[in-house]
């Protein structure tokens, strides 16, 4: 299985390296940015050294408009400290969802955006992960971003689903988890997600979702599970504590559960 189903892409454009900017004619497209934390530009700005910031990015859209597609905070801090101008490198011939993606890529290894800020500059750039994503939140009545009955919390959770095993499989997964478990926010845990996801994304084929959420249901409550999962992964020691061992403990609790009872034949085996 690939990696990874989605890949962010841009038009070939013409680009600029080492460009000074005025402060005062750079903008904000808030739609295509993170949330500017101010108390965290003060903090650069308090400490500033200007040789030291390095280079923003920069997109001249063509009506002339300069956009910050990333280092807001550094041009906010300038802004704070009063310097005049900032280096940057300027994208041009941009639209608004290509700034989305653009800053998608440059935070990609580094100073990655929060998850929820991430997923709502995706669906602006229009890439499919976060749009297929949020197509199949919208078919359960779902929004993301906090955890509730009709919200889901585990926004990085969700998009690994739809990332890895594709928009079907993510649909399929919480289709099974609201039959076992009804709605709540017990439901939409990422560990047991993440497991319910992991567990149809390499078995599906072979699975009937309503025998699934049935089986699932007969061990216990949403509640219970991740008490479960939290349990069992403890066991392996610091190392097997993190989120991606939960979900593969929520999987093998899964896998167990739908193997209890049946011919040898009938057994999903790893």
């Amino acid at each position: 299985m690939p990696r990874t189903r989605y890949t962010y892409d841009l038009p070939v454009h013409r680009v600029e390296y080492g460009k000074e900017l005025a402060v005062a004619d750079l903008t904000i497209d808030r739609q295509a940015q993170r949330t500017l934390n101010e108390r965290r530009a003060q903090t650069i700005a308090n400490e500033i050294v200007r040789e030291a910031i390095g280079s923003i990015v920069v997109s001249q859209r063509s009506e002339g408009t300069l956009y910050i597609v990333d280092g807001q905070h550094r041009w906010r801090a300038s802004e704070l400290a009063g310097l005049p101008t900032i280096m940057a490198e300027v994208h041009h011939g941009l639209n608004q969802a290509q700034e989305a993606i653009l800053f998608l890529i440059k935070n990609r290894e580094s100073h990655k955006p929060r998850p929820i800020d991430e997923y709502h500059v995706g669906l602006t750039g229009g890439v499919p992960l976060f749009v297929d994503t949020e197509r199949i939140l919208q078919k359960h009545s779902l929004s993301l971003g906090s955890s509730s009955t009709n919200s889901v919390g585990a926004v990085s959770g969700v998009l690994q689903i739809t990332d890895k095993f594709g928009a079907d499989v993510f649909d399929r997964t919480l289709s099974v988890a609201e039959s076992a478990w009804g709605r709540s926010a017990e439901t939409w845990d990422g560990m047991l997600l993440g497991g319910i996801g992991m567990f149809l994304g390499r078995h599906g084929d072979l699975v009937n979702d309503s025998d699934l959420a049935k089986r699932i249901q007969r061990f216990g409550t949403a509640a219970k599970w991740r008490s479960q999962i939290l349990q069992d992964s403890s066991r392996g020691g610091f190392n097997n504590s993190g989120t991606g061992s939960r979900i593969s403990t929520a999987y093998r609790g899964i896998l167990s559960e739908w193997n209890k009872g049946r011919k040898a034949t009938n057994r999903i085996e790893v």
